[in-house]
């Protein structure tokens, strides 16, 4: 049995900062201060019959660590008291988190509905894993809702996007395709890395499923892998929990513990990572090295208005185009002293992407100019180093460019 769908606590009435500290915290007879670490597959049984009983569901308790586990538990309650959802279950990344979200609920002869702009990897499971297995997809430009409609059919059972989009911040509608998605039988899962839950609320936006890989913002510190799972108790009751106990993607105990820990300061670091970006996507947006520059806090993103209403901030990323394409890129990448090259993102230390060679290489380039990631494409996730001394890399790197 999974501890993660306990009733409400009494934390959950506080503010996100507070919920953060404290939520779901169950101190073992030590008392201890910090959550304590149950590093263990297993757990014993007073009686044959307690035993028994928890097999089938009658005694709550832990049975073994793949299906569920205090430190994991932790975890997960604590991310469902700040996502303001009913149950969540745990994942080692955010890859087994978004799989398993989509293929648990579905079988063959159903059909998926998803945003062309989406993390590489997502791509792959809806493009072409998912047909393997008898499930069709179709991908639409996630901006316009008119492609979303038509792009329905009798069997589509799931909506899927990111918000902002993975590497172009683009802003979805997320309550217009929610209602497309139920109009037409289907639940909408989000994708909300980039806004992460302090900004964006999807389940409040009127999506029924939240995932997250919490290797990037949650655990902030470039330390261990995870994702997660949010959705109502009916929906990881049914679908969720037996996929994950029989087919095992499941957290370690270890990296739960390293994320509640990061849980602990994710606020005060996406609030300071968003005002650095917000201050680099000023001094970059004119800079003659730059041709295209997209921030959702700034008021010439493309949808600005919609990045108002369902967002409470901007995002800790800056996306921008280097002029000289590919080589003009690697140039400026290679220039950088401070901001790091990798392909990770949310991390205390600043990193940049080029996604055409990265995180969206595997796909054409007819289907990466679709979506706007040029040769020249970068993605920058601020951490947090000085915002200015960010911006003198920056623009020490670019006039290598």
């Amino acid at each position: 049995m999974s501890q993660s769908a306990a009733p409400t606590s009494p934390t959950a009435r506080y503010r996100p900062e507070t919920r953060l500290v404290h939520s779901g915290t169950i101190r073992s007879q030590f008392a201890e201060t910090s959550e304590s670490l149950f590093l263990t597959q297993g757990f014993v049984y007073e009686t044959a019959e307690q035993c028994e009983a928890r097999f089938k569901g009658d005694d709550p308790g832990f049975i073994y660590s793949r299906f569920s586990n205090p430190t994991v538990a932790m975890f997960e309650r604590r991310m469902i008291e700040l996502e303001g959802a009913e149950a969540a279950r745990a994942a080692a990344t955010g890859m087994a988190a978004v799989t398993t979200a989509i293929l648990a609920p579905l079988k063959a002869g159903d059909h998926v509905v998803a945003s062309k702009a989406m993390f590489g990897s997502c791509r792959y499971v809806v493009e072409d894993l998912l047909p393997r297995y008898g499930i069709a997809s179709t991908l639409v430009d996630g901006l316009n809702l008119e492609q979303w409609k038509r792009a329905m059919r009798p069997n589509t059972r799931t909506c899927f996007l990111e918000s902002p989009t993975n590497p172009t911040l683009d802003v979805l509608d997320i309550p217009a395709i929610a209602e497309i998605a139920h109009q037409g039988g289907a639940r909408l899962i989000v994708d909300n890395v980039f806004a992460t839950p302090i900004w964006q609320s999807p389940l409040s936006l009127g999506a029924d499923v939240v995932v997250y890989s919490a290797t990037k913002h949650i655990d902030g510190q470039g330390r261990c892998l995870g994702g997660i799972i949010l959705s109502s108790e009916a929906f990881i009751a049914e679908y969720i929990h037996n996929f994950m106990r029989q087919t095992g993607p499941s957290m370690s105990p270890f990296n739960a513990w390293v994320l509640l820990k990061g849980l602990e300061t994710l606020a005060v670091r996406v609030r300071a990572q968003t005002d650095t970006a917000s201050r680099i996507a000023e001094a970059l947006a004119n800079h003659p090295k730059i041709s295209r520059l997209i921030y959702p806090g700034r008021p010439d993103h493309p949808q600005a208005a919609l990045v108002k209403k369902q967002m409470r901030a901007g995002s800790t990323l800056v996306g921008f185009e280097v002029k000289g394409g590919k080589a003009g890129a690697f140039r400026f990448l290679n220039g950088l002293k401070l901001a790091k090259i990798s392909n990770n993102l949310g991390d205390a230390k600043s990193l940049v992407t080029h996604p055409a060679t990265t995180t969206h290489q595997r796909l054409t380039p007819e289907a990466r100019s679709e979506l706007g990631i040029s040769e020249g494409f970068i993605r920058f996730s601020a951490g947090l180093e000085h915002a200015d001394d960010l911006i003198e890399d920056l623009c020490g790197a670019l006039e290598k460019a």
